[in-house]
């Protein structure tokens, strides 16, 4: 299951699973932000390839906007998911 609350200025704090089953929610909720986005995921327990999928999706989205993106707060386990794909080259993962 995951929750996704999105917050007045552009914070998203997504929690639970973010996996194929759950990819097209995640990407319809990202799909209506138009400021710099902070994607807070303190209480993701897990991410597949399908939920990178939507993250590198709306970063791209937003950069070709002008907006900043950034991704926070990641449990050693999430962030070694992100580094093994390389994201940590492309995406500002603090």
């Amino acid at each position: 299951m995951l929750e996704i609350d999105v917050q007045p200025g552009g914070c998203v704090r997504l929690s639970g699973r973010l996996d194929a089953a759950q990819a097209d929610r995640a990407k319809e909720a990202l799909q209506s932000l138009n400021e710099p986005t902070t994607i807070d995921l303190t209480d993701l327990d897990y991410v597949s390839s399908a939920g990178l999928g939507v993250l590198v999706q709306t970063y791209k989205r937003l950069r070709d906007s002008g907006h900043s993106f950034r991704i926070t707060n990641m449990k050693p386990r999430i962030r070694s998911v992100f580094v093994y794909a390389g994201l940590d080259k492309v995406l500002r993962l603090e």
